[in-house]
């Protein structure tokens, strides 16, 4: 434990450096591929740095945030596309928009109309404490749960383990915004999910509810410069076709990297396949509606097409993704890590 928290320490010590490098330096640098020459260093070490951490719930989240989010930001900043772009006056927030899962809004015109955010942020922090509290709680519960996973039928486990990703990401998001929002005067963050359970149907649910800020790290640039080609090739009435499918085969490559971070295995490209599977019922979605729903001709009420495309991955999440990690003995990785954990806090006290 102790050495897992000094690379952690060492990674910050110079990941800090590499962003400020990115905003003093190649923000000056003529975008295109200038700027993207200056930052392919910082690019590679983010790339490489997360995987000198092995515990599951902390080098799976900085793989995700460092490797991809970050990345992903800064290679839209070097054509001055993105969350980066134009860079905020101040570096920590630099920092924060381009580090953490967080999409970060200045608030000055609240403090133009005499509001002050400082105030807001004392009301929010007893929230959000709160709200972490209890997610850790059901954590907590969850792990105790595994001690009987004896006696649950495979379905169930991986029920359990789907609500243990999501709470995990979601006490994540909370406990690193207590900081953010003591810290840092006149910032608001925006919510990483939107309610995913009550999503309409599969583009419903990737495209507005589950991980928002994915979806702004693809869009710049995965999606909208595939889409501007298609456009010019196939017409822009279908050219979101095959800019959806890339955009998920390049986001199940990336859940590869984490899901190699999780198991240290060679890939078997299952995570992959579900991604792929996923970008082509999209596209029939948006073909089928496109064709139906736009002439009236057939609609799925929302209580009946929620449902199904809720079923629909958890069949193919259950096939292609948890059942990997099953495999792979990350269940019982995790009891042990958070048994470590737990004994690292006792013996700390």
């Amino acid at each position: 434990m102790e050495d897992e928290l000094k690379n952690f320490i060492r990674l910050w010590l110079l990941t800090i450096p590499s962003i400020s490098y990115s905003y003093y330096i190649a923000a000056k640098i003529p975008k295109g591929l200038p700027r993207l020459l200056s930052l392919f260093p910082i690019v590679t070490l983010l790339s490489v740095l997360p995987f000198n951490n092995y515990s599951f719930h902390l080098g799976a989240p900085l793989v995700f945030c460092l490797s991809w989010l970050t990345n992903f930001k800064l290679l839209s900043f070097a054509f001055d596309q993105g969350p980066l772009s134009p860079p905020p006056q101040k570096l920590h927030l630099f920092i924060l928009t381009a580090c953490s899962p967080f999409k970060v809004k200045q608030t000055s015109a609240k403090i133009k109309n005499g509001e002050n955010p400082s105030q807001e942020n004392d009301l929010k922090v007893p929230s959000m404490i709160l709200e972490a509290a209890a997610k850790a709680t059901l954590l907590v519960l969850l792990f105790h749960s595994y001690n009987y996973k004896k006696y649950f039928h495979k379905h169930v486990l991986l029920t359990l383990y789907f609500f243990h990703t999501y709470l995990t990401i979601q006490f994540l998001l909370a406990v690193a915004a207590i900081p953010a929002q003591l810290i840092l005067l006149g910032v608001e963050l925006e919510p990483q999910f939107n309610a995913p359970l009550l999503a309409t149907s599969l583009q419903d649910f990737w495209g507005h509810r589950w991980n928002l800020r994915v979806s702004d790290a693809l869009r710049p640039t995965i999606y909208n410069p595939l889409r501007s080609v298609s456009a010019r090739i196939i017409g822009s009435r279908w050219a979101s076709l095959p800019a959806v499918f890339a955009t998920f085969v390049i986001s199940g490559l990336m859940h590869e990297l984490i899901y190699y971070h999780i198991t240290r295995e060679n890939p078997t490209w299952e995570v992959t396949w579900f991604f792929v599977l996923q970008g082509i019922f999209v596209d029939m979605e948006i073909v089928l509606k496109k064709k139906l729903v736009a002439t009236e001709t057939f609609r799925l009420h929302r209580t009946i097409s929620g449902p199904l495309a809720l079923a629909n991955l958890a069949v193919t999440a259950g096939w292609l993704s948890y059942t990997q990690l099953l495999r792979n003995g990350i269940d019982e990785k995790l009891i042990k890590e958070f048994n470590v954990f737990l004994e690292f806090l006792k013996g700390s006290a």
